[in-house]
């Protein structure tokens, strides 16, 4: 089979589409025959040698795909060959074969096409998580999103409103803020041209920036409220009040996806599965996808997460 590969760290360019094994199911795993992945910004950062993987597993990025079971692997049961299936991944999606655990298949949402249903298994994934069994989000309360306009936070805003919450989000120009708004979002801020702290108290962050965003984060929360770091863009240190975090009993936690075990990913997509999947089946949940790119082109796609200007998810598709 074919996948990416990273050469080196560095940019866009490292990537290549090279001629690779294909890989076998272990006991409790299929082998997926790829349609499509997509991108996601932990993709990047593993590209410059900042995301490692863990031992053992695929050195191909690539966090969720979408496809069809063309191998079984011992001990499996409630699958079949030539099932239409997209996953989450830890890594590998980038290719045109794929061995994953069952815990970390999910059905192709109905009204969603196939090659589409990859953009939303790390995404949702990703939000519920976080929102809901980490920071208890709750009808009625306030929630901020960093970065509405991107694959997470087009989720974000809308699992939240489906949830019953009031949604602040920042993004990056008006258009983004207006598709934001769009999607359900209560209030879009234009972080170029306002301070976020101006409209709080927000009793749930979640916050994919990181770096000198903590202090202002923290200042803006309510009593009791908690903030989820998912992401780094901005750097790895910030400032933070103890003070505030002591008086107003805020929670701080940070996270990730990609690292946690079999089983607390099995745990997660079967939430999604029965909490998620309803909300984009009846349509209170959209699916944002900006655009497709040959898998064979991955480095082009980077180049556009990159630049910033794409609303919503990258696909790649094989041919």
């Amino acid at each position: 089979m074919k996948a990416v590969s990273i050469k080196e760290p560095g940019g866009p360019e490292v990537l290549e589409w090279t001629d690779v094994e294909d890989p076998a199911p272990a006991a409790g795993e299929v082998v997926i025959d790829v349609v499509a992945s997509a991108l996601n910004r932990a993709d990047v950062m593993q590209r410059w040698g900042l995301y490692p993987r863990a031992p053992g597993t695929s050195p191909y990025p690539g966090l969720e795909v979408s496809g069809r079971i063309s191998a079984l692997g011992e001990g499996v049961s409630g699958w079949q060959v030539g099932e239409e299936v997209c996953a989450l991944l830890t890594g590998g999606g980038y290719a045109q074969k794929v061995a994953v655990p069952t815990g970390q298949l999910l059905t192709v949402p109905k009204g969603i096409g196939l090659a589409e249903s990859a953009a939303l298994p790390e995404t949702t994934a990703t939000v519920w998580s976080n929102l809901v069994m980490t920071a208890g989000l709750k009808k009625g309360e306030t929630l901020l999103v960093h970065g509405g306009a991107g694959g997470v936070g087009t989720m974000a805003v809308q699992v939240a409103k489906a949830l019953g919450a009031r949604v602040v989000t920042t993004v990056g120009g008006p258009e983004k803020a207006a598709r934001a708004r769009q999607l359900g979002a209560d209030v879009a801020i234009d972080y170029r041209a306002e301070d976020f702290t101006e409209y709080g108290p927000y009793d749930v962050i979640l916050d994919v920036v990181g770096g000198d965003y903590l202090e202002r984060n923290v200042r803006s929360l309510a009593a009791d409220g908690r903030l989820v770091v998912i992401g780094l863009q901005n750097g790895l240190e910030g400032r933070l009040n103890l003070a505030e975090v002591v008086f107003k009993r805020i929670s701080v936690h940070g996270t990730t996806l990609r690292t946690r075990s079999e089983e607390q990913k099995a745990a997660i997509v079967a939430e999604v599965q029965d909490r998620v999947w309803p909300m984009i089946e009846s349509g209170a949940v959209q699916l944002v996808i900006d655009q497709t790119v040959p898998m064979a082109e991955a480095a082009e796609a980077h180049r556009l997460m990159e630049a910033g200007g794409h609303i919503g998810k990258i696909l790649l598709v094989n041919d």
